[in-house]
């Protein structure tokens, strides 16, 4: 069984409206993951493509925190590039993954693996849309923005709700923070009385004080 260590995670952005580009190396025996939250219901796909190397095979792997598979390949054998797409059935952290896979007896390279990512409104295909619905170009045009104001309206809501839940977590802080600091005054001034009224018990019976 080939161990794979697991490297530190790349933290990509790539969920607020727009498509994004990268470019990364996956060192031989390795693993490399991209991990993102997405809201629920939302569409993603992406396209990868990487350099192909003799005896070396390169696996990828989309899950979420629950451990659901929505993609799993492997061993990608037929070519050196791809897509996949998944719809997210709830708000959660996705993690995209791409492991290496080198046999014992050959020195392993590293690979160079590119991936585009889409997600919401830019993932949907509005030329297909189009077509279907017999649409004019310019009328899918204006579905797209309708379709992209609709999404950043429900960006914004959330991180107004991000906000308040927020902001609800710093007054109860607060709140618990001066509680227990009531709390810990009560308790010292209690041994403090304590500590006079035992003095003053230990000296009067040595009859140091009267």
């Amino acid at each position: 069984m080939i161990l794979l260590p697991k490297l530190s995670i790349l933290s990509a952005l790539f969920f607020l409206v727009g498509v994004n580009s990268l470019m990364f190396h996956l060192e031989p025996n390795a693993r490399k993951c991209l991990k993102e939250e997405v809201q629920k219901g939302v569409l993603v796909k992406g396209e990868y493509e990487f350099n192909e190397l003799p005896g070396q095979k390169v696996g990828l792997m989309i899950t979420d925190t629950k451990g659901h598979h929505l993609y799993n390949r492997e061993t990608i054998e037929d070519s050196n590039k791809g897509a996949f797409a998944f719809t997210s059935d709830d708000h959660d952290i996705y993690e995209i993954c791409f492991i290496s896979r080198v046999p014992h007896n050959i020195r392993g390279g590293r690979h160079e693996v590119f991936l585009k990512a889409k997600h919401g409104v830019e993932a949907k295909s509005y030329e297909g849309l189009g077509d279907a619905a017999k649409l004019k170009p310019l009328e899918v045009e204006l579905k797209r923005l309708e379709d992209l104001s609709e999404s950043i309206v429900q960006d914004f809501a959330y991180m107004r709700q991000r906000e308040e839940e927020m902001r609800d977590t710093n007054e109860s802080t607060n709140s618990r923070v001066l509680y227990f600091s009531l709390f810990s005054m009560c308790c010292l001034l209690g041994l403090a009385t304590w500590q006079v009224l035992y003095l003053r018990k230990f000296f009067k019976s040595k009859k140091l004080i009267e």
